[in-house]
């Protein structure tokens, strides 16, 4: 009997969400009491998005990834037209312009930006892979891409995203051939690109003061991470149990959505929290597996795209756990599969099922090659 998907990194995958929506649902009713005056507020929003999601996975799970790479440049265009259309709208939530807002709907645009991104950076190193891996031209183009939309994130704000998109493709380059030293400028530019980007905003500056010392102004700048680092505190080794957290009775601000791990460490504590990882870098690492299978079938659009799932998915969670520990400075990026967060939830599932797809895929050439023989 020959599968034809991935039942690891389904299992893994469902896991993550079956965690998520636990932790999440008991987050969120404090939040809901003081905003709609309903514990189940969020808990009802986050089962709409959950059937969206599964009737949406169930449409990408049947598209062929060639589908997806015809439509790529499409899709970029698609990109660049949304997140202008978000600074036009302007909806402002919480300081930031990130979000489309029709009716009771809220979208976030920057998350399928992310998406769109890949998909044609996968075709474009697909068509011009020697050309990348000769001239500083060829490493330029994915980069100017990423330079234009990162302009536009910068005016939501939006930093994590860039942060993202940066790092993605500096490592798919890397990893497909192109030119150490040349590699080296565009980080030293990056870095340079980012530093002014922070200076020229105070808050930012501020955000990385309160950073290095947090206890310094705990009701002020420094109030979100001492309060996720009291949820640390209080987890212990095995928490205190799933509904016992105190630090989501308002004290924590985000606490189902960007903060969300520090109130899964509160209640399951070290344990818990450490296993919440090692399944996230199950499916990190199965992205990566996916993508050596894909490239060796010489399938390079559905390499660079499980690669790039891989590195998104482990950053993203890096940068995320980093902030509400006080590794990092603060940035508003969702755990993924974890966090409440429509898009960020929606998006983050459309790139499992994408890695299921390419997997299911690769798994039929083999079957096929085998066959024939």
């Amino acid at each position: 009997m020959i599968l034809l998907y991935d039942r690891m990194l389904f299992g893994l995958l469902l896991g993550l969400i079956c965690i998520g929506f636990i932790i999440t649902s008991s987050g969120s009713i404090p939040v809901g009491i003081n905003i709609a005056g309903d514990p189940y507020f969020f808990i009802k929003r986050a089962i709409i998005y959950y059937i969206i999601t599964f009737l949406i996975s169930l449409i990408v799970l049947n598209i062929p990834i060639v589908v997806w790479k015809n439509c790529s440049f499409i899709m970029l265009l698609c990109s660049f037209c949304m997140l202008v259309v978000v600074l036009i709208f302007n909806n402002t939530i919480n300081g930031a312009s990130r979000w489309v807002i029709w009716g009771s709907l809220c979208a976030q645009p920057s998350e399928l930006s992310k998406l769109f991104f890949i998909f044609y950076f996968a075709n474009y190193l697909e068509r011009k892979l020697i050309e990348v891996r000769s001239t500083f031209w060829g490493v330029c183009k994915p980069i100017i891409i990423v330079f234009l939309l990162s302009l536009l994130l910068l005016r939501q704000p939006d930093f994590g995203s860039i942060i993202i998109l940066f790092i993605i493709t500096l490592y798919i380059l890397f990893l497909f051939g192109a030119k150490l030293n040349q590699l080296a400028l565009i980080f030293i530019l990056s870095i340079f690109f980012i530093i002014l980007s922070v200076a020229l905003k105070p808050y930012r500056i501020q955000r990385m003061l309160s950073f290095w010392d947090p206890w310094k102004d705990p009701f002020g700048n420094g109030y979100q991470l001492t309060q996720s680092l009291m949820a640390f505190g209080r987890g212990g080794y095995f928490g205190r149990g799933l509904g016992n957290s105190i630090q989501k009775l308002e004290y924590l601000p985000e606490s189902h959505t960007d903060f969300v791990f520090s109130i899964l460490a509160e209640e399951l504590g070290l344990v818990g929290s450490i296993l919440v990882l090692m399944i996230l870098f199950g499916v990190v690492f199965r992205a990566m597996i996916i993508g050596t299978h894909a490239l060796y079938y010489n399938q390079k659009f559905s390499s660079v795209l499980a690669y790039s799932i891989g590195i998104w998915l482990g950053i993203q969670t890096f940068i995320n756990v980093g902030v509400v520990s006080g590794i990092l400075p603060i940035k508003g990026l969702t755990l993924p599969f974890i966090s409440y967060g429509g898009s960020s939830f929606l998006i983050t599932t459309i790139i499992g099922m994408l890695l299921i797809r390419i997997d299911f895929e690769i798994r039929l050439i083999k079957h096929q090659a085998f066959f024939e023989k």
